[in-house]
Parts: structure tokens; C-alpha cells; sequence
């Protein structure tokens, strides 16, 4: 079997995550790398035995598939391009800022010759295929969830919105992307923001009414310490509780006195305990098997309408409905 050339565009902290998990699967090969900062491209390429690319055309030219693992704002440019050519394509998250590049990044990725996954990690981590697993045989009626950082200022482009998009695309949509994932579509949203320690909205409070009668609140905030856990889903069912604490361990309390059992996760190496192995391993299976990726082009355009919906509600303090 012929091995699946891979491209990384954008060789900082995510890129190398993803290239050092593809260096141990043998039905791969990095054979390209380019990055705007010549030293990273260079750097990266000794790391992973792959060609240091100058140009964008050039990686595109050595491989198969594209990683997009570039600041968020680049996302759809690089996306397209990838499109155009033919090639299989990896998105990181946000698939791409503000709802029209979304709609156009997202008929063009559907209308594409190969695979196009986008990267929501946390779909594959143990804690929340756990969490996913015990609905499936108990009804949830509602939930609180949170997805705090503890601050903007290091990296110092995650406060930059000229970069980020704005904080709810560079954090707080990976778990706008995991509640559509856990408890289905969301027919409409109420939220509220302010602004405190940066140049941008950086405080939220939102309540999703879903299709099927759930209904959740959830708080994000960029400045709240590092405080452990700064993401976790509350779901309550009947005389049940369970509780995920980041993607170290679940809890799940039945009944009505106060035991519960835990599960932990702890124990696991990180690329596995984060789901970004599973999620690596799943984009290469949907190339050969030739099947629809776990996280489609779709799913991307949801979690960019959700996020612009919220900063919507915020300005026009109008409920939105879809």
C-alpha cells in the first residue's frame, strides 16, 4: 500500500503535535512542511524527515493531504486552496472566521475530490466518548457547561483578535462544536457578554434551547485562572448526575443518595487522553476507506454559525433562533 503523503502548513505547537502523531503511523509519510517563519520550516522538517518547503505551491506539490495548522484567520485561504488541487484536507480548528467564509469554504470543501475533517479534538477524547456512551442509555434533560481560560497573554496572540478571530473561535468552540456532538441540534440561543481585561468581548453567558427539548446554560470566560477544571460538562438526567472534569476523568452519580463512581483518564499519554490521536488516525482511515470524515466540513459550519449567533444575541440583545 502506497503511503498517504501529508503537508503541514503552519508548523508552530499544533502543527508538530499532529506531524509527531503521523510520524508513528505507518500508513503515512510527512513528506512536506511550510511555515511563514523559514526557521520553523526548516526546524520542523529535520524534526519529522520532511522537505522544507518555501511556498505554499510547493508543499501542495509533494503530497496527498493537507494539514491547515495555521493561525485561524489563514484558514480558509489555505483551505481553498488545498480544495483546488485536489487534495485531501485536514482543518484545524475554527474551520474559518465569520459566517460567509464559512458558507464558502463549506460548499467548497463538500463539492472537493477528497476528504476534508475538521479538528475538534475533544469529539475523540475517552472522557467525552464516555460522557456520549451513558446518554445513549439514560434521557438528559439539561446541563451546565463552562470552558474558562485562565488568561490571553501567553501565547500573546491568543489575545490578538486580528489573529483569533475573537476569543469564542480560539477557545470556547471546541465545546460549541461538543454540545451539538452530545445532545443534538440547537433551535435557538440567548447570550450575554462584557468586556474586562481585553480590547474585545471576554466574558459570555449563554443559554441553548435544543430540538429535542434540552436545554443548557454555559459560561466562558478568558480570565478566570487556571483554576482546575477549566472546562466541564454538568449533565443532569433523572436522579443523575454526571460531571466530566477537562479530559482527566468523569464522574456519575445515580440515585438519590450522594455516592458516585469516577472514572480516570489520567493515565493516558496526552495525544491519546486529548483525542487528537484518534482524530489523526480517523482522517487517514476516512482517505483509504473513502468514507464521510467523523467531523465533516458541516459540522465546521455549525460551530462558525453558533459563535457568530452568540456575538450577535450579544450586540442586538435579541434572541436568535435557527
Amino acid at each position: 500500500m502506497n503511503k498517504v503523503r501529508l503537508g503541514i502548513v503552519g508548523t508552530g505547537y499544533i502543527g508538530n503535535v499532529h506531524g509527531k502523531i503521523y510520524s508513528r503511523d505507518e500508513r503515512t509519510e510527512i513528506s512536506a512542511v511550510f511555515d511563514i517563519i523559514p526557521a520553523r520550516t526548516e526546524t520542523a522538517a529535520k524534526s519529522l524527515g520532511a522537505k522544507a518547503c518555501t511556498s505554499r505551491d510547493e508543499l501542495m506539490e509533494n503530497c496527498d493531504a493537507v494539514l491547515v495548522c495555521a493561525p485561524n484567520k489563514t484558514h480558509k485561504e489555505i483551505a481553498l486552496h488545498a480544495v483546488a488541487e485536489g487534495k485531501h484536507v485536514f482543518c484545524e480548528k475554527p474551520f474559518t472566521i465569520g459566517a460567509d467564509h464559512a458558507k464558502e469554504l463549506r460548499d467548497a470543501a463538500n463539492a472537493g475530490k477528497g476528504v476534508f475533517q475538521v479538528g475538534f479534538n475533544r469529539r475523540f477524547a475517552p472522557v467525552y466518548q464516555k460522557l456520549r456512551e451513558l446518554l445513549k442509555s439514560d434521557k438528559a434533560h439539561s446541563a451546565h457547561i463552562k470552558m474558562n481560560r485562565g488568561e490571553l497573554l501567553n501565547p500573546e496572540w491568543t489575545g490578538d483578535v486580528n489573529v483569533t478571530g475573537g476569543f469564542l473561535y480560539e477557545t470556547t468552540i471546541h465545546l460549541f462544536d461538543m454540545v451539538r456532538f452530545q445532545f443534538g441540534e440547537i433551535e435557538e440561543l440567548t447570550a450575554y457578554g462584557s468586556q474586562h481585561e481585553y480590547p474585545e468581548l471576554d466574558e459570555f453567558s449563554v443559554i441553548f434551547k435544543f430540538r429535542n427539548g434540552f436545554h443548557c446554560t454555559f459560561a466562558s470566560s478568558s480570565d478566570a485562572s487556571w483554576h482546575f477544571p477549566f472546562e466541564r460538562i454538568e449533565t443532569f438526567c433523572h436522579h443523575r448526575t454526571i460531571m466530566t472534569e477537562e479530559m482527566e476523568r468523569l464522574h456519575d452519580s445515580r440515585g438519590t443518595d450522594p455516592n458516585f463512581e469516577t472514572v480516570s483518564f489520567q493515565m493516558i499519554e496526552k495525544e491519546e487522553k486529548w483525542g487528537y490521536f484518534q482524530e489523526d488516525r480517523a482522517f487517514i482511515d476516512s482517505i483509504i476507506n473513502g468514507t464521510e470524515p467523523t467531523v465533516t466540513a458541516d459540522d465546521g459550519f455549525k460551530s462558525v454559525e453558533l459563535v457568530e449567533a452568540v456575538y450577535s444575541a450579544i450586540k442586538s440583545g435579541e434572541r436568535i433562533r435557527f
